[in-house]
């Protein structure tokens, strides 16, 4: 029996992208997160043209339980556009957002429910450890979230990913944000309302291989600096005026000979 869209309380946005071998496990964990939520929910997978079996495991997985919703992008988009596409999708009064490696661990949910409940409009996880990374992953991300705090015009918290749950009223504030090569983190600051975060020790990746390698974080830290900051574009003016002097104007008013 398929769930009634407007009696919908939660929304679980996952974006999957060549996570077959963590999907049995994921799914059966969030069979039980569902199973404990004081009112209904759905999971929305959003596949972000994986290429290995992937699509094939969660489109049987929507088949067969009413809860789950499946979305198969045409091709590989990348993590923001994935998590902007279910959330496009969410129904629910309540949309929670976490990667599918199980580094975000499900159970935290519960944690983000009580605060929502409290009144707060965004509620975002904050690693207080990050297991199973090596050094240098550990260091470019402290890098990112540095370079990030001193080019950013706003405000975005430290050692948070895009693990959140934020409130219907924020959702359809996000959709009506313009931005085209999306930092959601960034917009989700920028956005304000009542935030607040809960803590949580991030858990070694399950199985598979990361999907934010050095050059995909770099990426991520230069689309949220172009985004909420001005200092590219000041860094090009400065840049511009010794190439721009050096050159004699030519226009028609300073070409003209006096008589």
């Amino acid at each position: 029996m398929a769930i009634d869209p407007d009696g919908i309380r939660y929304s679980i946005v996952v974006p999957v992208f060549n996570e077959e071998a963590v999907l049995p496990v994921l799914l059966r964990r969030l069979d039980m997160l569902m199973d404990g939520l004081d009112g209904p929910a759905e999971t929305i997978f959003v596949d972000d043209a994986s290429t290995d079996c992937s699509s094939i495991i969660l489109q049987a997985k929507a088949k067969d339980d009413p809860r789950c919703r499946y979305i198969g992008l045409s091709r590989n988009f990348g993590h923001q556009i994935a998590i902007t596409a279910g959330m496009d999708a969410a129904t629910g009064q309540a949309v929670i957002i976490m990667d599918a490696d199980l580094q975000d661990p499900p159970e935290v949910v519960g944690d983000m429910i009580s605060r929502w409940r409290d009144g707060f409009e965004i509620v975002y996880g904050r690693r207080l450890s990050r297991r199973g990374e090596n050094q240098f992953k550990r260091w470019t991300a402290s890098l990112f979230y540095r370079v990030l705090a001193r080019l950013s015009s706003i405000d975005t918290p430290r050692d948070v990913g895009d693990f959140r749950l934020i409130d219907r009223k924020v959702l359809e504030a996000f959709r009506a944000m313009p931005e085209r090569d999306r930092f959601v983190r960034g917009m989700f600051a920028c956005l304000g309302f009542r935030q607040t975060e809960v803590t949580f020790h991030r858990l070694p990746r399950f199985a598979g291989e990361t999907k934010y390698p050095f050059w995909r974080m770099l990426r991520l830290a230069v689309n949220g600096a172009l985004s909420f900051s001005d200092a590219p574009l000041r860094l090009a003016i400065w840049c511009g005026l010794p190439s721009g002097a050096a050159w004699p104007c030519r226009c028609w008013q300073c070409s003209t000979v006096s008589m």
